[in-house]
């Protein structure tokens, strides 16, 4: 079920009125239509991989518990990798064990054959690495005694499955979900409100501007011989943008949603293509997911390396950018992508002068910086966005070489003039500045009437752009 479908919106509808018609007094029935409305949420992409999430959620509130009840040390160890190796597993198992498997294949020069295999040739359980990033937290907070664990299994399993956030993240924390499940919420008008703006919002930036720059990404992707060189770099740019008003018009959905529920979501995006370097970039750009490599993996990765100070931070951010290449996708397009974006943030941790890093110099040169991180983002993403390495260089090395156009190619681009509007969006981003939507633009300043005839611009638009349920491209990861 997508966000963006008519059927999830009357799924919404059905499950907000049951959820306070109950009320705020009843917390633990509140939980239990969360529950099983997040249930129903998942078992309708596949009611099979309501067993492994079910499971999941079982063995880490199992083993966060026994990890919290021992005294033992070695035990402790114990709980905790026992609780790794079965989440880390599970994802390697659904979505790695062909990648490896084929690739070890190509090592050795032998084709791979499929079908001797087929039992494990299955589609990857949506929202794996989501959920299951969400419960190691968890785990290896409880080890860490920063977290004491819950004693309430519904509660935790709420805090697993909540369907706003399920299938593509936030990657919430259990320090702050937990508690706001666990306790009543009430019912505040102003949260409603900001909730349904947030959706509003999201719909527009994912049916109406993402869909639209995919079309004709789509087309330029998927046929690079066909185009010269401007029309490539125009592909790049086009996917660019499409990837972030995709991937963070889902979280303002997933947010909105969560804030109808009177529960507060982590912020996913700041901005991050108004970014001057690649470090601040990494800083606004799918924020939790960042902040979890690097609070377990960065952070372990380089207390334990036995090398110079500067050398472990510059091996451990390499590390780190790899594995979250490779966290996309089992492709070795996105390991590429982690690499290069490793590589420059090495670059830009070195010192060009005894007082400034690169990173600071780009970061007080506005134009140049801007020129820099397009650049480079833009290339790294066509590997992210190219089925395969051998594609990627076909794509580069039309750029490189100057390929011009060939005739009436711009006619086709221009007849995907949709992705026009594209224009009025960036307007309205820069209008908006640091704010999470632009409707807080009206507060205050407008009679209610411009307001809603601004509200329903938007939907007007969003039905005028609205040809098929596409579905987020975050949710193949």
């Amino acid at each position: 079920m997508l966000f963006n479908s008519f059927d999830f919106g009357l799924f919404l509808v059905v499950v907000y009125s049951l959820y306070w018609v109950v009320g705020s007094s009843n917390r633990r029935i509140q939980n239990g239509i969360l529950l099983l409305s997040s249930y129903l949420f998942y078992g309708l992409w596949d009611w099979r991989f309501l067993i492994l999430l079910a499971g999941s959620t079982l063995i880490d509130y199992l083993g966060a518990r026994a990890i919290f009840d021992t005294t033992s040390r070695f035990w402790k160890k114990f709980y905790l990798w026992h609780n790794v190796f079965w989440n880390i597993g599970i994802l390697v198992l659904f979505k790695y064990f062909d990648f490896f498997l084929r690739s070890f294949y190509a090592l050795w020069g032998e084709d791979y054959a499929p079908g001797s295999f087929n039992l494990l040739d299955v589609i990857i359980p949506v929202g794996l690495s989501f959920y299951t990033f969400q419960t190691l937290s968890y785990t290896i907070d409880v080890y860490r005694g920063k977290l004491a664990p819950t004693n309430n299994v519904l509660d935790f399993m709420c805090f697993v499955s909540f369907f706003p956030q399920l299938v593509a993240g936030p990657i919430e924390r259990a320090g702050k979900l937990l508690p706001q499940i666990g306790n009543p919420r009430k019912f505040l008008p102003e949260k409603q409100t900001d909730g349904l703006r947030l959706i509003l919002w999201g719909l527009f930036k994912k049916v109406v501007i993402a869909d639209s720059l995919g079309l004709a990404a789509d087309v330029i992707f998927a046929e690079p011989e066909g185009f010269g060189f401007l029309t490539l770099a125009y592909g790049a740019f086009l996917f660019a943008c499409q990837l972030y008003c995709d991937f963070s018009g889902y979280t303002d959905i997933a947010l909105g949603t969560a804030k109808l529920f009177g529960i507060e979501l982590s912020e996913n995006f700041k901005h991050p293509y108004r970014s001057r370097s690649f470090t601040l970039f990494w800083r606004r750009w799918h924020i939790t997911m960042t902040r979890w490599f690097m609070d377990y993996v960065f952070i372990p990765v380089n207390k334990i390396l036995p090398w110079s100070r500067r050398t472990n931070i510059a091996s451990a951010t390499l590390f780190t950018m790899l594995l979250i290449g490779l966290w996309h996708g089992a492709n070795w397009t996105f390991i590429v992508f982690g690499l290069i974006h490793g590589l420059v943030l090495i670059g830009e941790s070195i010192k060009i002068s005894p007082r400034k890093r690169l990173q600071q110099v780009l970061e007080s040169t506005p134009y140049l910086s801007k020129i820099y991180l397009w650049v480079i983002l833009c290339g790294s993403l066509v590997f992210f966005r190219s089925p395969d390495i051998s594609s990627s260089i076909t794509y580069f090395g039309r750029i490189l070489s100057f390929a011009p156009e060939p005739s009436g190619v711009y006619s086709i681009i221009l007849s995907l003039g949709r992705a026009k509007i594209f224009i009025l969006y960036v307007f309205i981003e820069v209008l908006m500045g640091k704010r999470r939507h632009p409707f807080l633009l009206m507060d205050g300043k407008l009679p209610r009437l411009v307001k809603w005839l601004v509200y329903y611009l938007f939907i007007y638009w969003i039905f005028e752009f609205y040809v098929v349920e596409e579905q987020f491209i975050y949710f193949q990861f």
